[in-house]
């Protein structure tokens, strides 16, 4: 089994703008990013997200969409990443304060400026997922399922196939 890391990311828009991220890495390389981060145990993705938003710019993030779910197997630096990219709305978006001691800083950045730090892109997954956002491509959040419960989800499956069954 490879060890892959469950990141998300979040692509916010604001009068043609892009909210991105300047960041130093472990490595102390200053690279930029959209709002993301790692999954922690016993969190949704969406709860992950909404942490990572806040913490890196300081803005209330509220979901509404799925861009895409993307694997690099192996990424550049021969690490596995699954990264579940999503779109909403921030509230108060021109009031940036990263919380995140790791964070320089936030952008609003326009296409034009996402262009000009490609160098310093933390992932090629950055302009994948900036495309597929441009291109419309959108999923329902109910696609997402995050169970503490094993036991109950399949006790609600049983239930809902036993239902289909007496129909």
């Amino acid at each position: 089994m490879l060890p892959v890391h469950v990141t998300v990311a979040a692509i916010i828009e604001h009068n043609n703008r892009f909210l991105m991220v300047e960041e130093r890495t472990s490595r102390g390389e200053i690279v930029f990013n959209q709002p993301a981060g790692h999954l922690e145990s016993d969190e949704s993705l969406v709860n992950a997200i909404i942490r990572e938003v806040k913490e890196e710019t300081g803005l209330a993030f509220k979901p509404n969409q799925l861009v895409g779910t993307y694997t690099l197997n192996p990424a550049t630096n021969n690490q596995y990443y699954q990264r579940f990219c999503f779109t909403g709305d921030v509230e108060q978006p021109l009031e940036l304060a990263p919380e995140d001691d790791d964070i320089i800083a936030a952008h609003w950045m326009t296409i034009d400026d996402i262009l000009a730090v490609v160098p310093q892109h933390r992932t090629g997954l950055i302009v994948q997922c900036l495309k597929d956002y441009l291109k419309g491509q959108r999923y329902s959040l109910n696609s997402l399922l995050c169970s503490q419960d094993e036991l109950a989800l399949q006790r609600d499956g049983i239930n809902f196939l036993k239902q289909l069954q007496t129909k």
